[in-house]
């Protein structure tokens, strides 16, 4: 049985007669994987340096307080690793912007005079947690989700549909395509 079926397996490939379909498919999935849940839960350390500063001006917080805060505020799309957080606190500390209290077995920072005067500069800017505009991780994901949901179902009528189907289901993918970019449009 080991090499029964042409390369494209039943039909089905690269080289097979849905390739350009697969090409699609391949493109699409390649797209989402390059983007993290939103493209945007990857922030620049800048960015963390300023969401530390921006919490520790409300009150004093140990990393792991610092880390739960920023994805509570992004509704899980930005979870900053310790492996961001802890250099930062450690940066931020040998700026002389922040100083670290022992309690309860655990590191406590807050903002030196220092640190307080560069939280009031700053405060004209908004958060870093604002720029994600009320996205969070599940809405980040949904439209992915469901685009590989339709990108395997149109793959499924190129492989067994009739020549009429794979029509209708042309037509409804570019009718869809149109209302994406009429929704992009409205903003």
């Amino acid at each position: 049985m080991n090499g029964s079926f042409p390369t494209g397996g039943f039909g089905f490939g690269p080289n097979g007669p849905g390739g350009s379909i697969f090409d699609a498919f391949e493109q699409l999935r390649q797209t989402f994987e390059q983007q993290r849940p939103g493209g945007a839960s990857r922030m620049a350390r800048g960015d963390v340096r300023a969401a530390v500063i921006a919490l520790l001006a409300e009150q004093p917080m140990h990393g792991y307080q610092i880390i739960s805060e920023i994805s509570d505020r992004t509704g899980g799309a930005w979870k900053p690793s310790a492996g961001s957080v802890y250099p930062t606190l450690q940066l931020l500390a040998d700026e002389g912007l922040i100083s670290a209290e022992e309690q309860n077995g655990r590191k406590t920072y807050s903002l030196t005079e220092a640190g307080i005067a560069e939280a009031e500069a700053a405060a004209d800017k908004a958060a870093p947690w604002e720029a994600f505009g009320g996205r969070t991780a599940a809405n980040l994901t949904a439209l992915p989700k469901a685009g590989m949901e339709l990108a395997g179902v149109a793959a499924q009528v190129t492989r067994t549909g009739t020549p009429d189907q794979i029509q209708k289901a042309v037509d409804v993918l570019d009718d869809a395509r149109r209302k994406l970019y009429a929704i992009l449009a409205d903003s």
